[in-house]
């Protein structure tokens, strides 16, 4: 899973620390980490993979025919068997592999890993501590939270990682990582814990453990110790701008691993709680317009149909500040705590709305392989630019089925003004505005007319397909 971005998600830890002599007088007095890695290494493996993947034969670029070359030249030959499509031959095989680590989570064999270290294998071997290589089974995996369970048979007694509880880390804990990196088996690397319920793009049902131990390729799967010996961590990500290794790494909660191994191996799958809401953090510019003290929470900018939210009475607007009885400080706090509820439990959610506060029930339904939304249509029109500094128009009942919304009007030019300072964008399709949603160009143009100088309004738009609210404020 290496993403190149030059700000790069890095499935996958070499500890490099610079000490001035104060700092060394210091460090001398903390114990080593010797022991920790005497007992507990026994419990992490090397994980080797080996998949099936077809040679690729050249072929002619499109629209581009063979060269009609002279009878008897040298480069027919070379042109037929490089680029001739019609060649019946069997298409040939390599072996790719990869390697990971893992660790033994129960006395019966199972083992864990992450997810694309084994995506795709035909092979999968553990090599314990002892060097013993066992042929691993694949009992499950869960993309989403690159959880992957095996099964190894072995007729001595195998070593079992003790679990801990990464909720009772606290951020400047010491922790240690075990893997192999690169393939150096049981490799040992050392950091502290720099932050905790990390969400990271695509990985929102993962609160990650952040820490500055030190994880590199081959390190992915493998264990995360706390100072006890217990695994609190699965290795999973590294954030880097260059591919290696920058002081940043990300490990998948003890917790959240082991309910996923639970499933399956129960359930053969994994089933995760579903609200149904496209949220959004609340900006200071937001809370301000919602008549909030202080930003918090979760802002909901769009609720999916036939969705728990939807059943319940959520509304687009509302903030939702609790969840369960769960502060949510954040947007990115909010799905890991859905995710990891039971699917058919009823449970308070606390929205802010109306500049109060409301305890909604809301009974989870099962997060869908793939999120769906539905929509419908309506007319048009166009206006000049207005106080804002925008022209819109309204909507054909085309754009609407394209853009999947029911209502709105489309920005048509934006220039510099309270719209344009607030991140309005020439395209955006405006969906409600100061909590009334938008039906015709004249509706709109009334509103905006009626605003009080100096107000901030929470406007609501659709932009690629994903609905956002942006803070517009309107000076004369």
């Amino acid at each position: 899973m290496w993403k190149a971005i030059r700000i790069v998600i890095f499935p996958l830890g070499l500890l490099c620390v610079t000490l001035s002599v104060t700092q060394y007088a210091h460090a001398s007095h903390l114990e080593g980490f010797s022991e920790l890695v005497k007992s507990a290494s026994p419990s992490v493996v090397n994980i080797s993979t080996t998949q099936k993947v077809q040679t690729g034969m050249p072929q002619l670029p499109e629209g581009f025919e063979m060269p009609q070359l002279p009878e008897g030249s040298p480069f027919n030959e070379l042109f037929k068997h490089f680029f001739d499509q019609e060649q019946d031959d069997e298409p040939s095989y390599h072996d790719a592999k990869s390697l990971g680590s893992g660790f033994i989570i129960s006395d019966d064999g199972y083992v864990m890993t992450n997810y694309h270290v084994v995506k795709g294998a035909d092979e999968v071997i553990v090599r314990l501590s002892d060097r013993r290589e066992l042929k691993g089974e694949v009992i499950g995996e869960d993309q989403r939270s690159d959880i992957a369970l095996l099964k190894i048979e072995a007729s001595n007694l195998l070593p079992v990682a003790k679990i801990g509880k990464s909720q009772d880390l606290e951020v400047g804990d010491w922790v240690v990582a075990i893997g192999s990196p690169f393939g150096f088996d049981h490799s040992a690397t050392a950091g502290i814990v720099s932050a905790k319920g990390r969400s990271l793009p695509r990985e929102n049902y993962v609160p990650f453990i952040q820490t500055d131990v030190a994880i590199n390729p081959g390190n992915s799967g493998g264990p995360l110790f706390n100072q006890d010996g217990e695994v609190v961590g699965v290795n999973s990500q590294i954030y880097s701008r260059t591919g290696g290794y920058m002081g940043l790494s990300f490990s998948i909660p003890i917790e959240v691993a082991m309910d996923v191994a639970d499933q399956l191996k129960t359930k053969g799958r994994v089933s995760r709680g579903w609200l149904g809401v496209l949220i959004q953090d609340v900006t200071l510019e937001l809370a301000e317009s919602f008549g909030m003290k202080k930003p918090r929470g979760a802002l909901v900018a769009k609720v999916l149909p036939d969705s728990p939210a939807q059943a319940a009475g959520i509304k687009v607007g509302d903030v939702i500040v609790k969840f369960n009885d769960n502060e949510v400080m954040n947007s990115a706090n909010l799905p890991p705590l859905v995710g990891s509820t039971k699917v058919g439990v009823k449970i308070p959610v606390e929205v802010f709305r109306n500049t109060k506060t409301t305890v909604i029930q809301v009974t989870l339904g099962e997060l869908p392989e793939e999120g769906a939304e539905h929509a419908q249509a309506e007319p048009a029109a166009t206006e000049k630019t207005n106080r804002m500094g925008i022209s819109v128009s309204g909507l054909t009942e085309e754009q609407m089925a394209e853009q999947n919304v029911t209502s709105g009007v489309l920005v048509t030019h934006v220039v510099n003004g309270a719209a344009s300072r607030g991140g309005l964008r020439k395209g955006d399709i405006i969906l409600s505005m100061d909590g009334q949603n938008i039906n015709s160009v004249k509706q709109f143009s009334g509103l905006v007319e009626a605003l009080p100088a100096g107000k901030t309004v929470a406007m609501l738009v659709q932009r690629s397909g994903s609905p956002t609210f942006l803070a517009i404020k309107v000076l004369e």
